[in-house]
């Protein structure tokens, strides 16, 4: 433990303040965005009143506000949107996704003023990158009432007092535990589960760690394997909540309370690349990873439990690398990282039902690898906000018989470079009628109401 909790007294203080204000700036939070691809984990944005396509004159952007490096995604609560970033000593940037890259700097978490932009805090701290891709964090903030929790990319865990960003305990996945910083980074965003954060760290019976939330106390250790870099959730199967780890020998499933092992199925990516989280639609849940492993898993609907129904093969099935892909209706619907296009493909036998680059690389229309589309499914809808690797936001109607554009709309520019080309690796956040992108140079808060 590098540092020591709040005493009891001060964050009780603390919290009956943030009640406080809870109560009079924010009476309802269904409008939260508090994690990585929302309140659920599950990319789906439920607020009413928003478009369900973009107008030919685009949209409205509300504000503007400079940040630097990273591949996070923001995080919106209570009128607060948080960030995080890189403030590099050097700017120069080499990225070979075979090599680790040094480079000196601060991690950094933000908080702006969802409505003006305006600054609100910054807690930073030095910490030396020795990572491929060494642009920035990896891992969204992941808000919970009056406390965020945030993993940076060499495996600093920390905890902050949502209002003031003052810390309230932190811990080193390195030192700590002894774990081993994967070369492209820790990217497994925190999970937050009553009483419970849990956290990927790989090593001998510590693959997933469950941590007090309030102290970073451990509760219980459970795997035998490498950290990997998708981020744990949890699904209700056969009547029984479930934790779903990904990691990069399998699928497993653990009670959240005590880390006890129900089910395991094997997939292997490449590179140990278990990144996309495995999404559920009815009794299957879709797991896929790089070098073509996708496997499409049968949930037991009586007791926990699980087995593959079928495995990807070449030109089948949609394999995913840094974004997620949405399993809506029988149908997933995920961008490829080696044929780089939006993919649909039937859940029954991996077939693929079509492809477009329109929603990752308009200009491409053969093959780039890792093209990028974040999809999020507008409620229970056939409808999808989509933000491309060319920083667009589109709307667009999914459906098992094709993709169906209802505009598109500029909001930054890429920043980053991958493979020879431009890109923004980043999962917006929507929230309050607004969307929120960020790429290495700023944040962007773009309106989303219906008109």
């Amino acid at each position: 433990m590098l540092s020591t909790p709040k005493t009891g007294r001060a964050l009780l203080l603390s919290t009956f303040s943030f009640a406080l204000v809870l109560l009079t700036l924010r009476p309802g939070l269904a409008d939260a965005w508090p994690q990585w691809m929302g309140p659920q984990r599950d990319d789906v944005y439920r607020e009413s009143g928003v478009i369900q396509s973009i107008p030919e004159e685009g949209l409205k952007v509300k504000w503007r506000a400079p940040i630097s490096g990273g591949y996070a995604g923001p995080a919106v609560a209570n009128g607060r949107v948080f960030v995080t970033d890189y403030l590099a000593e050097s700017n120069e940037i080499s990225n070979n996704p075979g090599a680790r890259q040094d480079r000196q700097g601060k991690e950094r978490v933000l908080a702006f003023d969802a409505e003006t932009g305006k600054q609100l805090w910054e807690y930073a701290y030095d910490r030396p990158y020795s990572i491929s891709y060494a642009v920035g964090p990896r891992c969204t903030p992941t808000v919970d009432g009056e406390l965020l929790y945030w993993l940076g990319a060499e495996g600093d865990l920390v905890c902050l007092q949502v209002e003031t960003g003052e810390l309230a305990w932190r811990r080193s996945l390195v030192d700590d535990f002894g774990a081993e910083i994967p070369i492209w980074g820790c990217s497994g965003h925190p999970l937050v589960d009553g009483d419970l954060l849990i956290v990927m760290v790989g090593g001998e019976g510590q693959g997933v760690v469950a941590l007090d939330k309030r102290t970073g106390e451990v509760q219980w250790k459970a795997l035998d394997t490498k950290m990997g870099y998708a981020p744990p959730s949890i699904i209700e199967a056969a009547g029984t909540r479930q934790l779903i780890i990904y990691h990069p020998e399998g699928v497993a499933s653990l009670d959240p309370k005590t880390g006890k092992q129900y089910w395991q199925v094997a997939i292997e990516p490449a590179f140990e690349m278990s990144i996309a989280r495995p999404m559920v639609d009815g009794n299957r849940m879709y797991a896929s990873g790089i070098g073509n492993q996708s496997v499409m898993i049968e949930l037991d609907e009586s007791n926990p439990g699980a087995k593959p129904l079928w495995y990807g093969e070449p030109k089948t099935s949609v394999y995913s690398g840094t974004s997620t892909p949405l399993f809506v209706d029988g149908v997933v619907y995920g961008s490829d990282c080696h044929i780089g296009s939006l993919i649909a493909v039937d859940a029954k036998n991996g077939d693929r039902l079509w492809t477009t680059f329109e929603a990752t690389v308009p200009d491409e229309t053969r093959f780039i690898k890792h093209g990028t589309a974040f999809l999020t499914r507008l409620g229970d809808s056939d409808r999808y906000l989509i933000f491309s690797e060319v920083g667009d936001l589109l709307v667009a109607k999914l459906t098992e018989s094709g993709f169906e554009s209802l505009g598109r709309f500029h909001v930054l520019d890429p920043t980053s470079e991958a493979f020879g080309r431009q890109v923004v690796w980043t999962h917006p956040a929507y929230a309050e009628k607004t969307g929120f992108f960020r790429n290495d140079k700023e944040l962007v808060a773009v309106d989303l109401g219906q008109k």
